[in-house]
Parts: structure tokens; C-alpha cells; sequence
């Protein structure tokens, strides 16, 4: 078995990566000093791999939500209940399912191995019959409700739906309670199959843990597989977007915006994704001069934020938080990019941009949370964690420019706004 150590003389700091012989790639980042342990696994599956098909058979088609569906089914086994074994070992356990991705995780403090073997276990032996997925539909569809009541998830779910035409990120992650209806245990064997292989999976474990303590454990409890090559399908989305502005009345106390820009969904290299980072801080952090002056004019306040959002087949840029007049804070903010599109970026705001970004990721390596949670999204992005810090650190004022001609395209955003029942916006 192969075991590459990955070192940065940057951080002073090194992880390991090896390919087991099941097929799971593993990533090991002992943190030498800490009391606490972090393990995640994950696979590259997440709401919108709706369709594909497994060594160029025919395309299988399921149910919006499925992937999320699967997620909380996985937790349950003939034995019984994941968490209730967690509960035993004293670890603190969760999972999600995003657009792209479905991860299983624990933290701990002492009996990581046991706790370890419990992840392992559940998620290699999936327990599915008729009667656990129809009481799981009462549960879900609960929790869809309760995501339509969120204001945040319907601002950030109405500009989807603004921004893509065609593509299944503008689609619910736990879907609809009718398209959950039609989800049966045999779709479920179907997706697990597909996308719960061991070759399409990554593990990251992180803090006070050994390359030795990981590979026991996985020697012990992996089951090899056979690899699979598994196309995923996506209709074509056109470049533009399909309006320019929704909004939805909702029982809140200040309205809500997220202003998206739609970008080129191409994947994206260590070099670009820190240009990206830094240019968002010169733009919107709250040390630009955006920020101050969105300040000053009370169009927003502490809750203002800003993000880069990107999966298989999308990327954007959203800008949002509460604002007393949110078409006045977007319309400022494409103002404000505009400008500077047209007059060029300020060196200044760049050296500041820079040293924000390269020190918030340094300062990450102190959390083992944050840690493996990184290295497992970059394994599915292609990238690596210290190929980007190395990439913050050597990226010039020019990258960024250059960067910034690419990208937020006034005429191709959408604004989407929550705001108070009977009120005008």
C-alpha cells in the first residue's frame, strides 16, 4: 500500500494519502497535542445526480430528495439505530447531503476506534424494506415543511430558481413530499449501489489520531469493490439566467436578499479559487469599501455575507443578508462592480484581501473539524489544501484583475427577496 505524505513548509505541517486496496481513498491528519478526533466519509453524490447510469448501461432516472432520502435511511440497520451505538462510545455524530456531496461524521474525545468502526460499519451495510421507507416519508416530509418556512432557504431557493433553467440545483436537496412519495426501497439499492462504491468515496480523519489507528480499522472493516464508471446526466442550461428578479412574501421582521451572479460552471484550480476568494474579500468583506458604504447607508448589517457556491454543472457568486431596501443594496453593489470592473481594483484593498484570506486559512489548521472537512470537499473538486494555501500565497494583484474580467457579469445576476407581508420593497 501506497502512502504518500503531502507536506506544506508554508504551514509547517504534513497529512498523508493513500488508496486502500477496497477502493476508499484515505487521508490522515494527525495533529500532534490534540485531545479531540474528527473522521468524515463521504461520497460524490449528492440532490442533483438524479440521473446517470453504472458502466455505460441504460440511464436510471429517480426521484428529486433521494440522495437526502438515503442518508437517513443509512443511519438505521437490522441492530438498530447508528446513533444509538454512538451514544454508547460517547461520540458526537451527524451527516448531510448537499447539491454534490453526502458525508457521514464524528467527533470524540477517547474510544476513536470504536467510534470509528461504527462509521465504517453503517455505511457499507444499508438496510432498506418497504415498511422503514414509508415511515421515513412522514419524517422528511416534516422536514420539508419545515425547510419552506425557513426564510433564508426559500430567498436562497427562489434565486436558484431564477438563475438555472435547467439544471437540479434549482431543486430542493430533500425534494418535494410528492416526488419523495415515489421513492421505494429498490431505488434506494439502486443509488447505493451506484454512488456508495468505495472508489467513488473519500475519508478523511483528523486531530488526535495515527495513519497506523486509521489503517487497522479500515483493514478490519472495508469490504473491496469492484470499480464502477458511473456518467451522470445534465441537460444543457443556457448561460443566462431566466429572470431578474422574485420575491415572496413571508412573516418576517426585515426583508431578506440573496443577489446571485451566474458564473462559468468549468472547474476551477487552486490558482483560480484563490484569486476568486480574494477578489470576493476586496469586494465585500467587511474591511471594503462596499461593505462601509452598504454600512453607512443602513442597506445592511452584521448579516451581510458573501460566497462563492459551486458544484458539478453550476457556480455562482451570492451576495445577501437583511436589508431595510434590498433593491438598493443590490443595485449599489452592482454599481460598486461595475466601477471597479471599469476603473480597476485598488492595491491596497488587494494587499489587505490577501492577507485576510491566507491568514483565515492558516488558522484553520488549528481545527480538526475544519481541517477534514476541507481536504474531503477538495477531494471531490479536484483540488488539494495545501496546493491553495501555496496559491494564496504566490497569487499577484494582476491574477485577481485578470480574474475579476471574468467574472461577475452585471447583466447576468438575479436578485431574490423575502420580505414582511404588505410591504414594499
Amino acid at each position: 500500500m501506497n502512502i504518500t505524505e503531502i507536506k506544506s513548509e508554508r504551514a509547517h505541517d504534513s497529512y498523508y494519502k493513500l488508496k486502500h486496496s477496497s477502493g476508499l481513498t484515505i487521508y490522515v491528519y494527525p495533529k500532534e497535542g490534540y485531545r479531540s478526533a474528527y473522521a468524515i466519509i463521504g461520497t460524490n453524490y449528492g440532490s442533483v445526480n438524479t440521473c446517470f447510469s453504472v458502466d455505460g448501461g441504460d440511464k436510471i432516472t429517480v426521484p428529486d430528495g433521494i440522495a437526502h432520502y438515503l442518508e437517513h435511511k443509512l443511519f438505521e440497520s437490522e441492530e438498530g439505530d447508528a446513533f444509538a451505538r454512538y451514544a454508547k462510545t460517547g461520540a458526537s455524530a451527524n451527516a448531510y447531503t448537499s447539491f454534490e456531496k453526502t458525508c457521514y461524521l464524528f467527533s470524540c474525545t477517547d474510544k476513536f476506534e470504536e467510534s470509528f468502526e461504527i462509521l465504517l460499519d453503517f455505511v457499507q451495510d444499508p438496510y432498506f424494506t418497504p415498511e422503514t421507507v414509508a415511515k421515513e416519508q412522514g419524517i422528511i416530509g416534516q422536514e420539508i415543511k419545515m425547510y419552506d418556512d425557513s426564510p433564508d432557504w426559500r430567498v436562497m431557493f427562489n434565486m436558484l430558481g431564477n438563475m438555472y433553467h435547467n439544471h437540479p440545483v434549482k431543486i430542493d436537496i430533500a425534494g418535494t413530499v410528492e416526488s419523495i412519495a415515489e421513492i421505494t426501497a429498490e431505488k434506494l439499492y439502486d443509488c447505493y449501489n451506484a454512488f456508495y462504491n468505495l472508489n467513488n468515496m473519500a475519508l478523511c480523519a483528523a486531530g488526535n489520531v495515527t495513519v497506523g489507528q486509521v489503517l487497522a480499522v479500515c483493514d478490519k472493516m472495508l469490504k473491496p469493490c469492484e470499480k464502477h464508471e458511473i456518467t451522470n446526466y445534465f441537460e444543457d442550461e443556457p448561460k443566462e439566467i431566466v429572470a431578474p428578479y422574485v420575491e415572496q412574501s413571508f412573516p418576517v421582521m426585515v426583508p431578506i436578499f440573496n443577489l446571485g451572479f451566474k458564473e462559468d460552471p468549468e472547474p476551477i484550480d487552486e490558482k483560480k479559487l484563490a484569486q476568486t476568494d480574494i477578489l470576493l474579500s476586496m469586494l465585500a468583506s467587511p474591511t471594503s469599501a462596499l461593505y462601509r458604504r452598504l454600512m453607512d447607508e443602513n442597506l445592511i448589517n452584521s448579516s451581510f455575507s458573501y460566497e462563492l457556491f459551486e458544484g458539478p454543472g453550476y457556480r455562482a457568486v451570492i451576495f445577501g443578508g437583511e436589508s431595510r431596501a434590498p433593491r438598493q443594496a443590490a443595485e449599489l453593489i452592482k454599481q460598486y462592480i461595475a466601477k471597479v470592473k471599469s476603473e480597476g481594483l485598488d492595491k491596497e484593498d488587494f494587499e489587505i484581501a490577501k492577507k485576510s484570506v491566507y491568514g483565515d486559512v492558516i488558522s484553520s489548521l488549528n481545527n480538526v473539524g475544519s481541517i477534514a472537512n476541507t481536504i474531503e470537499a477538495y477531494h471531490f473538486n479536484g483540488n488539494e489544501l495545501f496546493k491553495y494555501i501555496d496559491a494564496v500565497a504566490g497569487t499577484g494583484f494582476e491574477d485577481v484583475a485578470n480574474r475579476l474580467s471574468e467574472m461577475l457579469d452585471v447583466n447576468n445576476c438575479t436578485l431574490s427577496v423575502v420580505k414582511p407581508e404588505n410591504a414594499e420593497v
